[in-house]
């Protein structure tokens, strides 16, 4: 089981597959990179590792739609959300959301490193990966008004040749995306940001 964090860390500290990756995970119409404006809000998000039996897990949540203005209502994404001065840093960002949205203690997550920034133009994010993960399970809590449900599913998973599905997704009420590709979570479909950036940490494994 240590081997494969090892592994982890070792590869997130060598030169990433960046935006290449990412793309591979994004709609047609995405795959024309737009670089950060200045004003860009910065986010942080944990891709955290967890261990359940001899697989090492991630964690995904799905948001609630209730708030009209949150671009990213009902979709699956990692914990994460909106840097605030006070963090510090974008890993304290990530660790603090995580906290909030699923109740893992920061205290209780070790940094492995860091993915490729991504910047998502629809809610003019900048968004910093950040990888970590926890030596036990924890004993998640979903935030009663920001998660609808928590999502597991082994890493393994993801590296399986027909991992990476296509489905056509209704993004507003006149706007249909056609042969987007997705990721399969327990029935539900991970696609977008969240896609472009387990697209890049399965391709470190590929």
């Amino acid at each position: 089981m240590q081997s494969f964090i090892d592994e982890l860390t070792d590869k997130l500290k060598k030169p990433l597959p960046g935006a290449e990756a990412q793309y591979q995970m994004a709609h047609v119409a995405r795959r024309t990179y737009v670089p950060a404006p200045h004003d860009a809000r910065l986010a942080g998000v944990l891709v955290l590792f967890y261990p359940v039996g001899n697989d090492w897990n991630l964690v995904f949540i799905e948001r609630t739609s209730g708030n009209p203005n949150d671009r990213h209502s009902g979709q699956i994404s990692f914990p994460g959300g909106q840097y605030d001065p006070n963090d510090g840093t974008l890993e304290q960002t990530a660790l603090r959301e995580a906290h909030e949205e699923i109740g893992v203690p920061p205290e209780t997550v070790t940094l492995a490193g860091a993915l490729t920034e991504l910047y998502i133009p629809v809610s003019n994010f900048l968004v910093h990966p950040v990888v970590g993960f926890t030596g036990s399970k924890p004993d998640f809590v979903p935030q009663a008004d920001e998660v609808a449900a928590i999502l597991e599913s082994p890493f393994d998973r993801f590296l399986q040749p027909d991992t990476v599905k296509m489905t056509d997704i209704r993004v507003m009420q006149s706007v249909t995306l056609r042969n987007v590709p997705y990721f399969d979570v327990s029935g539900k479909v991970i696609w977008g940001a969240t896609a472009m950036i387990l697209g890049e940490l399965r391709s470190l494994f590929l």
